[in-house]
């Protein structure tokens, strides 16, 4: 039976939806069905749809009280919106219903596992709050809490584990039926942790380790977990908070990490090979994953940052956008990222250009080469090998003054990305630039796939990847490029639709 909570949720949500046209929103990019959107949940294929959840507050496009939002989608691109999952309405979630994932039991049950937010009532801890792991059985539509919530407390960790920080679970069934779950905590000494549980039927958990931890390298608490076998390596995915920047590879604040190594199913031991940053832009977050039928592994995240939030104006309609799906490879030890290659089927409208010169005859625009929604890759060289230009930029969305840029300094090997000129009157994030080894020749490739307010650069083929949004005005729609220095470029661009 539905609480009151939910049908209030799904009520409002159903009326407000009507009242954002569909050119408000990004054409192929997920957002809220209304009010705000953070964190994706639950990513996963069930009886013949993809399920993307969400962190969701209906009634304002500002963070509130947390929901699950829920949409579904046959291809990754479409996405239809299915009513709000989960509303805070127990005594243990009463303070939100947070991050999880799902997956599905042996008799078809739709299962999902989430952090529930209610208040202390120990009267000998000073925190005004806990966090619970809980579960919710459904069919894809409606879900129902688990009367035995919640399955996993504070008491379920070790000593020295924070009873405050304890989020996030991320399920998944080894070979053997079996079940863990990666859970992110906070250690006295280590710092972020994610310690793993084990399950025979998905609600009676028991501690197992710790799979990893931060051991004060890596910003503080790690959130959004991800734990998944990749070309034959196994990849760790948290989101690290209070980053420090090391060189190039990871930025202050709130960010994406990925440990690459090996994985002992046996003892549960998880060895570090390398780290890297997932995405080195300024809006992507919280990432999760999913693999699908035909076994590829697609990456999504949220497309915004805590630092960078007040680029939405509190009036709109909706706040917070998903990535566009991501296949995730790994290419000489690194994590690469490619857009879901359906992609293609949206393409309309394709020109390309080969040889053509940039830098002397000032700023270049090709015919055919504009608009807000596409897919377009650029090949960047020197015109003379002996003689490499010193800047190399192109500008999108661009009108009079207004335009986001990304620039490429070949003799620094690295990329900019710059949004100060996309029409936002406030002082947040707007610039972040990334280390590219290897380019100091000039030659560069960049695709970008651009969505109305988002730009999602792909460089290399996906061996960096850099993630912007933008809400400048949809007029906007002017490309172009320059260089300090004589550059020539191939283009290639598939306006989308």
């Amino acid at each position: 039976m539905l609480s009151q909570a939910l049908r209030n949720a799904r009520s409002y949500e159903e009326i407000q939806e009507t009242t954002i046209a569909p050119e408000e929103r990004p054409l192929f990019h997920l957002t809220p069905r209304c009010g705000w959107m953070n964190d994706p949940n639950g990513f996963c294929y069930y009886n013949g749809y993809y399920h993307l959840f969400y962190q969701y507050y209906p009634y304002s496009a500002v963070w509130g009280l947390m929901h699950w939002g829920h949409a579904v989608s046959r291809d990754l691109l479409h996405w239809e919106y299915l009513p709000a999952a989960m509303a805070p309405d127990k005594f243990y979630d009463r303070r939100g219903v947070y991050s999880g994932s799902a997956i599905t039991r042996d008799d078809g049950t739709h299962v999902l596992m989430f952090t529930a937010v209610g208040d202390n009532t120990d009267p000998t801890r000073s925190d005004p709050e806990i966090q619970t792991q809980c579960m919710a059985f459904g069919d894809g539509i409606d879900y129902e809490k688990y009367s035995g919530n919640p399955v996993l407390t504070a008491e379920d960790l070790p000593e020295g584990c924070s009873r405050v920080h304890f989020r996030d679970p991320k399920m998944w069934r080894e070979e053997d039926g079996t079940y863990l779950c990666a859970v992110s905590n906070m250690s006295e000494i280590e710092g972020g942790q994610v310690h793993l549980f084990r399950s025979d039927d998905l609600v009676h958990w028991k501690y197992w380790k710790v799979l990893d931890s931060n051991r004060d390298r890596f910003g503080t608490m790690w959130e959004c977990p991800d734990f998944f076998p990749l070309d034959g390596r196994q990849v760790l995915l948290v989101s690290p908070q209070d980053m420090q920047p090391s060189g190039f590879e990871y930025h202050n604040g709130n960010g994406n990490l990925c440990l690459i190594g090996s994985y002992d199913r046996e003892t549960g031991t998880f060895t570090e090979e390398r780290d890297q940053a997932v995405d080195y832009g300024i809006d992507f977050y919280a990432a999760q994953t999913v693999l699908t039928p035909d076994g590829r592994r697609v990456m999504i995240g949220w497309m915004q940052n805590w630092d960078a939030i007040a680029i939405r104006a509190k009036t709109a309609k909706w706040a917070g956008q998903m990535s566009f799906p991501r296949e995730l490879s790994i290419r000489d030890g690194r994590l690469c990222q490619a857009p879901l290659r359906e992609i293609v089927s949206l393409y309309q409208d394709s020109v390309s250009y080969t040889d053509v010169p940039v830098g002397a005859a000032g700023e270049v625009s090709l015919e055919g080469v504009s608009g807000r929604c596409l897919d377009m890759t650029i090949r960047v060289r020197p015109a003379d090998q002996d003689h490499i230009y010193h800047k190399f930029a192109m500008r999108f969305a661009q009108k009079g003054n207004l335009h986001t840029a990304v620039s490429f300094r070949p003799h620094e090997e690295t990329v900019k990305v710059d949004r100060k000129y996309s029409g936002s009157c406030r002082a947040i994030v707007h610039q972040r630039r990334c280390l590219v080894k290897g380019s100091a020749t000039g030659e560069l490739t960049i695709r970008m796939v651009l969505d109305r307010f988002s730009a999602e650069l792909f460089i290399n083929d996906g061996i960096y990847v850099m993630t912007i949004s933008l809400f400048t005005d949809l007029e906007a729609e002017g490309i172009s490029f320059i260089a300090d220095g004589e550059a020539v470029i191939d283009v290639e661009k598939h306006k989308l639709g």
